[in-house]
């Protein structure tokens, strides 16, 4: 099953050696993940700052600068994993860094239909 980590912590929470730390501790278990067929993708998010919100109302588009809410603790990076149920992706998640300071949210992936999946991956593979 596949689950997303995703990453919150207050990014004014880190020292630079607290997150160059983090990104060494946390490429090591990306990497022991990798060897053994778990890991699909992760990476850390530009700041806050650097957000765009979308909403469409009405038939209207709405761009917001930064982030939807307002939060102490914002969205700063996502790890995709591919693992055999919630106890093997929350033992995962305790491993991370990220979680001594913050906040990891584990959430399964929905499958697509299969029909859709393969439209999905026929736009992709086309010129």
């Amino acid at each position: 099953m596949k689950y997303i980590l995703l990453i919150y912590s207050n990014e004014q929470g880190w020292t630079p050696e607290e997150r160059d730390a983090c990104m060494r501790e946390s490429s090591a278990v990306c990497d022991e993940l990798a060897e053994a067929g778990k890991f699909l993708d992760a990476s850390p998010l530009h700041p806050v700052s650097t957000a765009t919100s979308l909403r469409i109302r009405d038939g209207q588009r709405q761009l917001l600068d930064g982030p939807f809410a307002e939060t102490t603790e914002q969205l700063g990076g996502y790890y995709l994993i591919d693992v055999e149920n919630l106890d093997e992706a929350i033992a995962i998640a305790s491993r991370l860094p990220p979680a001594k300071k913050g906040t990891v949210e584990i959430r399964p992936l929905c499958p697509l239909p299969e029909d859709i999946q393969q439209t999905s991956t026929a736009q992709k593979t086309s010129p």
